[in-house]
């Protein structure tokens, strides 16, 4: 149904989307909740820098003017199409990531043993599809240019998969962290204070939120103080990093987790959480804010 009725303007297609998700009814004119919030920012809040923020290959500028250079990973290259790839040029491991979506991610662990005709086929369809239209109307992604970049393939000491720190900002402040463990084989994730103790929260199942203990990171004072400085002038943004041995790395500005759709559970949290996002007032005769505060 909802497939149907992208075809609706956002302003519209916002309630359809967030009462099939929630099962709550959505208040564009005096939203509360978490999620209501987010629906809002899609539909309202939309400054052009954050369509920069949410290209995996723009938001690289940005990074290096707010905060340099050497928290970007390595890049190999970025291309307006597959064919543009050359392989021999790139390491036998590597990821390759779609600028203007989320979740395209190939990881390439021995580039030997790469379907290239596969590969090519998968590039090509990820180019063609657009985030906006994909999920929930999320703007900020509607007018990213349609790119793959070939990035260094990270990895923890003595791992495969990559611990994600993904700090909740609001008004240029850190209030909380989600961390993200195990992607490929096992993944689990779960809210924690600074302290990294456990939040009594969480949006997925409990088979699916983490149980065991998550060692702080000797880096976090500078992964928490690095996501401050790059969401300052924002109502919200959450900003992802990665510590490997101790070095830390951006990982990407996201506007709208999970496009708004999951709901804090117990239910109370979305209010709460909902309130620390004071969003700007939309001016007389503005249909959308476009500068930033």
């Amino acid at each position: 149904m909802l497939r149907k009725l992208k075809f609706l303007p956002p302003e519209i297609y916002a309630h359809f989307l967030y009462e099939h998700h929630t099962g709550k009814k959505l208040n564009l004119n005096n939203p509360v909740e978490f999620n209501e919030k987010i629906q809002w920012y899609k539909v309202f809040y939309h400054p052009k820098i954050l369509t920069q923020l949410v290209d995996k290959y723009g938001v690289r500028e940005y990074v290096e003017s707010k905060i340099g250079a050497q928290y970007l990973n390595k890049l190999y290259g970025v291309y307006d199409s597959p064919e543009e790839i050359n392989y021999d040029e790139l390491p036998n491991k590597f990821i390759v990531k779609a600028t203007h979506a989320s979740s395209y991610n190939l990881i390439v662990r021995d580039k030997e043993k790469l379907n290239k005709v596969k590969t090519t086929k998968l590039f090509k369809k990820w180019l063609a599809k657009s985030q906006y239209y994909r999920t929930g109307q999320e703007w900020a992604y509607k007018n990213v240019k349609p790119r793959l970049i070939a990035e260094k393939l990270l990895k923890d000491e003595g791992g495969i998969s990559l611990i994600d720190y993904k700090f909740y900002c609001f008004s240029g402040e850190a209030k909380f962290l989600e961390v993200h463990l195990d992607r490929e084989q096992d993944h689990k994730r779960g809210f924690y204070d600074f302290n990294f103790e456990p939040l009594p929260y969480r949006y997925v199942s409990l088979k699916k939120s983490i149980s065991s203990k998550v060692e702080k990171p000797s880096n976090f004072d500078e992964m928490r103080k690095l996501s401050e400085v790059l969401a300052a002038n924002f109502p919200f943004v959450r900003v992802d990093f990665y510590s490997i041995e101790g070095k830390t790395i951006f990982g990407e500005m996201t506007f709208y987790p999970s496009d708004g759709r999951k709901d804090f559970i117990p239910d109370e949290y979305n209010k709460i959480i909902g309130d620390y996002i004071k969003l700007p007032k939309l001016k007389n005769g503005q249909k959308v804010i476009t500068e930033i505060d």
